[in-house]
């Protein structure tokens, strides 16, 4: 048997065996053991812990737990609402102003938290109920929330990208500064998005009606520069974490350690919002997802190592890469290939079990793997929001519980095909994604 068949083969049994429900980690390490049993040796079974242990030894690994609770301590306080004032009484004015807000908030706080539930629940559960109570649609207020919420995994720092330079042996720094240009590119498209179906919506009703009136929201100078202040801990704790990275004094891991830090101090001394029952919640709430990551990095490694040694992804490599296929054709269908895994699987799973087996053959087609990286999270945002396992939607459908999820996916479905859009221009222009890492970092 061929070792492309018995990639297929381990690949359909572990997707059959995750479609019972067991949790991922445990269907990877099932499927992990099961092809050592029957492809592998005796002594190369030995090494199972070995594989187990070494997978989890790196330090960079260290910055995926310290970013979750930096993220689940700012998401606990009253530090996304302040956020989310902040950007209504800069943006308001235009309509479908609140709904933009809620997008730019997303946006920096996704710069925070990391995580895209975590920035759908802390700034939407702050700006339905304000759209709601100023007459907006429930499609677009949800849709905003939706969509901006898949900015936690693309906004460094990115616990998606870590995880992909940790798989694939890229550097996490260059992979964070290649992420912010298409962030904000995205989140720029997000909010056009908004602006238009706002407009469509309301097409017909006068600029002087009480319900356009209701659309936007006007501040003085003086009350936007007063919000401001609001707004600095978000950037002290931005710049003291992504400053430390970019300016070459800390690694990752000792970044995310000093954004971890310097959060609870904020929400402790700032927003005064921190207990000790709070503080043990989060720090179970962290570990908890923090486990389940590594689990999956664990098992997803031992599986990888499988199929390294049964020469799986350096033959489906040198499959693709000689077929008589445009490259960009080829890419086509890896990122719909990733689009249809990422409507049953999270992010972190997709990252850890496909990025080893696609690296190569994104090698052979002569394409930057940071390029790479940063479009393969831009495509798992879609995932975030198509069903059946889109988690943003149940986030949004858990805060406000009085919303049909038709509505909400009456709202979320138009920003598939604004990131779907984003994915175009970051192929048509390359230099979006890896200008700023040659410049900052080199190479």
């Amino acid at each position: 048997m061929s070792s492309l068949m018995i990639g297929a083969g381990i690949g359909i049994v572990g997707l059959l065996i995750m479609l019972t429900g067991i949790p991922i980690a445990f269907a990877l390490g099932i499927v992990a053991v099961g092809a050592m049993l029957l492809f592998l040796d005796v002594f190369q079974f030995n090494m199972l812990a070995n594989f187990v242990y070494s997978s989890l030894e790196d330090f960079a690994i260290l910055a995926i737990p310290l970013f979750i609770f930096m993220g689940a301590v700012f998401s606990g306080s009253k530090a996304s609402t302040d956020l989310f004032e902040a950007a209504q009484r800069w943006f308001g004015w235009l309509p479908g102003g609140l709904a933009i807000s809620s997008v730019i908030a997303s946006a920096i706080f996704a710069a925070i938290s990391g995580s895209s539930p975590a920035t759908a629940a802390a700034i939407g559960s702050a700006a339905i109920p304000e759209m709601k109570k100023r007459g907006y649609s429930n499609a677009i207020a949800t849709g905003a929330i939706v969509a901006g919420g898949t900015l936690g995994i693309l906004i460094p720092p990115s616990v998606t990208l870590i995880l992909y330079g940790i798989a694939v042996e890229q550097s996490v720094g260059k992979l964070f500064i290649g992420g912010i240009i298409p962030g904000i590119l995205l989140t720029g498209l997000f909010c056009i998005w908004i602006f238009i179906a706002v407009k469509l919506e309301n097409r017909g009703v006068p600029v002087g009606s009480e319900q356009y009136v209701n659309l936007v929201t006007k501040y003085s100078a003086k009350e936007r520069v007063a919000c401001l202040i609001q707004v600095i801990p978000f950037l002290i704790l931005i710049g003291g974490v992504l400053g430390s990275l970019y300016f070459g004094i800390c690694t990752p891991s000792e970044a995310a350690a000093v954004g971890a830090l310097l959060a609870l101090i904020m929400v402790v001394v700032v927003y005064r919002s921190m207990t000790w029952r709070k503080l043990m919640n989060i720090l179970l709430s962290s570990t908890k997802e923090s486990t389940m990551i590594l689990l999956i990095m664990a098992f997803s490694a031992v599986l990888g190592t499988v199929m390294g040694f049964l020469n799986i992804p350096q033959d489906l490599a040198k499959l693709v890469v000689g077929l008589e296929m445009n490259k960009w054709m080829i890419f086509f269908f890896i990122n719909i290939f990733l689009l249809v895994l990422g409507c049953f699987l999270p992010p972190a799973a997709i990252i850890l079990m496909t990025a080893p087996i696609l690296y190569p053959i994104i090698i052979g087609l002569g394409l930057d793997p940071i390029w790479f990286g940063v479009l393969m999270t831009v495509n798992m945002e879609m995932g975030l929001i198509t069903p059946p396992v889109g988690l943003n939607l149940y986030v949004v459908k858990g805060i406000a519980p009085e919303i049909p999820l038709t509505d909400i996916l009456k709202g979320s479905m138009p920003y598939v095909g604004v990131i779907a859009v984003c994915i175009v221009l970051l192929c048509i222009f390359p230099g979006l994604v890896t200008w700023l890492p040659s410049k900052i970092i080199g190479g």
